[in-house]
C-alpha cells in the first residue's frame, strides 16, 4: 500500500508559478506510474498529465502543455508538478495519484489509479 502527501498549494497570482509535491510511503514508489488529477469547485475531477515509472514518459492534458511539467525522484519517493504561467481558470484542488497496473506508460484515466493524496488547493487570482 502507498500513502500519498501532497504540499506546495497556495494562492498565487495569474501568471505565476508553483512547484507541488507528492510524497509517497512506502518501499515500491518506483513501481508505480503517477498522475496529477484536479477537481474544481461543481466539476468532475480531470486528468491534468502523469509520469511513468521511470520518470521516461510523460503525458499531459491539453488544457495544461506546454506550461506544466512533471518529474519525480524515486529515491526521494516524490512526484512533482511544476506549473508556470498560470490563469485562474487552473484554480483547483490537485491531487497525486499512484498506478500500480500500468506502470509503463501514463494513463489519463483516473479509474485506474489504486491511492490517491488528500490533495492541495491551488488558487489563481486575476
Amino acid at each position: 500500500q502507498v500513502q500519498l502527501v501532497e504540499s506546495g498549494g497556495g494562492l498565487v497570482q495569474a501568471g505565476g508559478s508553483l512547484r507541488l509535491s507528492c510524497a509517497a510511503s512506502g518501499r515500491t514508489f518506483s513501481r508505480y506510474a503517477m498522475g496529477w488529477f484536479r477537481q474544481a469547485p461543481g466539476k468532475e475531477r480531470e486528468f491534468v498529465g502523469g509520469i511513468n515509472w521511470s520518470g521516461g514518459s510523460t503525458y499531459y492534458a491539453d488544457s495544461v502543455k506546454g506550461r506544466y511539467t512533471i518529474s519525480r525522484d524515486n529515491a526521494k519517493n516524490t512526484v512533482y508538478l511544476q506549473m508556470n504561467s498560470l490563469k485562474p481558470e487552473d484554480t483547483a484542488v490537485y491531487y497525486c495519484a499512484a498506478n500500480s497496473r500500468d506502470m509503463t506508460g501514463v494513463i489519463p484515466y483516473k479509474d485506474r489509479y489504486d491511492y490517491w493524496g488528500q490533495g492541495t488547493q491551488v488558487t489563481v487570482s486575476s
